[in-house]
């Protein structure tokens, strides 16, 4: 069995579907294949799995197992759980799905976002420079504001309740109509200066 093909008996097709296809949007995400698919199998599996199990569900090699397993306590989208009467470690995946997608976002602004924010605010500490031309410290000041009322945001919206975030979300448009309506036909004072 190659590492994409899973084992049809053991599992319903939906959920190999779905598993497969979860592999494939990994891959597009950044996120290797496998991690992705055990991600997806422990999130559609209504009981912990040991790494053996996954192994043999998924057809992957044990060494890949564990080595996907970690990366996704590193990102803490699975957690080992004890199982009475059982030694091996059994894992189980973050089916809360605001909770899921608040982990990816914190890791990814971890791993992305951050050392981004580190970059920028060091060049700023040598932005009045004289030979650095007024074009490029407006550009390194618009580009240090951005960021900084981006983190800004993301830090605010930490301790917004799930609820009231999805409320928002479901607005969709009518949040655009607000703000025009709220900051003239120019948009906010940020927008235009």
């Amino acid at each position: 069995m190659t590492e994409t093909t899973i084992d049809s008996d053991k599992l319903p097709e939906a959920v190999e579907a779905f598993v497969l296809r979860w592999g494939d949007l990994g891959g597009q995400w950044g996120v290797n294949r496998s991690v992705a698919q055990i991600q997806a199998l422990l999130f559609l599996s209504d009981r912990p799995l040991t790494a053996e199990e996954i192994s043999e569900k998924l057809g992957m090699a044990r060494s890949n197992v564990s080595n996907s397993l970690r990366e996704l306590l590193n990102w803490k989208l699975v957690m080992r759980v004890p199982v009475l009467g059982d030694r091996r470690d059994h894992y189980v995946a973050e089916t809360d799905l605001w909770q899921m997608a608040s982990k990816v976002a914190q890791g990814r602004k971890e791993r992305e976002i951050d050392p981004m924010v580190g970059a920028i605010r060091a060049a700023m500490e040598h932005a009045d420079d004289p030979k650095i031309s007024p074009a490029v410290r407006a550009r390194l000041n618009s580009m240090h504001d951005f960021v900084n009322t981006v983190e800004g945001w993301y830090n605010q919206m930490l301790h917004v309740p799930p609820s009231q975030i999805m409320t928002l979300i479901r607005l969709g448009s009518k949040v655009v109509g607000l703000l025009k309506f709220v900051g003239g036909k120019g948009g906010s004072k940020t927008e235009t200066g």
